[in-house]
Order: C-alpha cells, then structure tokens, then sequence
C-alpha cells in the first residue's frame, strides 16, 4: 500500500532507505523524546521489525517521502503495540521526521494519510498514540488528528524511576474519525 498526499508518499521503507533511516533515528534532536538514540545495528533491526509488521499485518510504518526532492523525510504509520498495558491488544499511530522536515506540516499530512488507511481499507475500530508530556508538538498533533486525550500511563518497557516513563495516551474510534471527516 502506498499513500499519496499533496506533498509526500508513503511508502514501505526500502533497502536503499536504511543509511538515511540510521541517520534519522541517530539524530540526537530527533531522538530527544527517545530513551536513546539508535545505532546502526539498532535501526537496521528496526527496519527489519518494521518489514516484518508489514508481512504480518499488511500495515505497518511507511517511509515519508518528499516528493518534491525523493529525499526520505521520515516514518509514519501503524503498528500494533508489541506490549502489556490497560489498553492492549492495539494499533499506535506514530511519526519520526528528520530535522529538515520538522514544523512545515509534513507529520500531519502523513499521519491524516495514515489515519485514513487505518480507518478506511483497514477498517481499524480504533488508534491510538502515546507521548511524553514534555513532547508538545507530538501531543500537539495528537490533537489536531481528533484524538482523545486518555489519561498517562507508565510505558512497560522503561524502568522504575526512568525519567521518561510516564507518557499520555490519546485515542480515536473510527465512528470518531468519520464524523470528523465528514465534518
């Protein structure tokens, strides 16, 4: 599946992708909302989860691809969560968009194209997303898409005390999205 949108496409990543993904996902100031930044073995395992998704699920994270320059922007998508929690089994919308193409509206345009995969062809019953709270600009979005805020919750995966434990979480249904699209 690909996805057209007025400025980018989203695409399955590309092994011709993985040494602009690496930097991405190495970039320190993408990164800042991350435990850590990934190391080249670290993303390329990434892109190999992501790969897999697809095969299992039909969906998964697209590449953004600038078309205006074919340069790789970033990743937006749908994943199921691989972990416990009060609101699993799920599907998360996420992003990550390299520093060159943050705050030109390029997250929302994917995630709208996203969105409407999910509760389109897919037909999902609902998304969710989760960031920390000092993660305004993602939280910020979360918003502008129609989401729900959900109360926080503490990410399985990081430690007792891990100063990025605690996030937000944000849902919508599909009835939700529809009667916002229909507007």
């Amino acid at each position: 599946m690909m996805l057209e949108g007025p400025r980018i496409t989203l695409r399955p990543l590309a092994e011709a992708d993985r040494e602009a993904f690496a930097a991405i996902n190495g970039d320190a100031e993408v990164m800042r909302h991350f435990p850590a930044r990934l190391t080249r073995a670290e993303s390329d395992a990434f892109q190999d989860r992501i790969a897999a998704h697809f095969s299992e699920h039909d969906f998964g994270f697209w590449a953004i691809e600038h078309r205006a320059t074919g340069t790789l922007a970033g990743l937006c998508g749908l994943m199921t969560i691989p972990w416990q929690a009060r609101f699993t089994p799920a599907v998360e919308i996420g992003w990550r968009l390299a520093p060159g193409f943050q705050r030109q509206g390029i997250a929302e345009e994917a995630a709208r194209l996203a969105l409407a995969a999910g509760f389109g062809p897919l037909r999902l019953p609902e998304i969710l997303a989760f960031t920390l709270a000092a993660n305004e600009r993602s939280w910020g979005l979360m918003e502008r898409l129609g989401m729900a805020a959900d109360g926080t919750f503490d990410h399985p995966r990081l430690p007792e005390g891990h100063p990025m434990r605690r996030h937000r979480l944000y849902r919508i249904t599909r009835p939700a999205w529809i009667a916002r699209a229909l507007g």
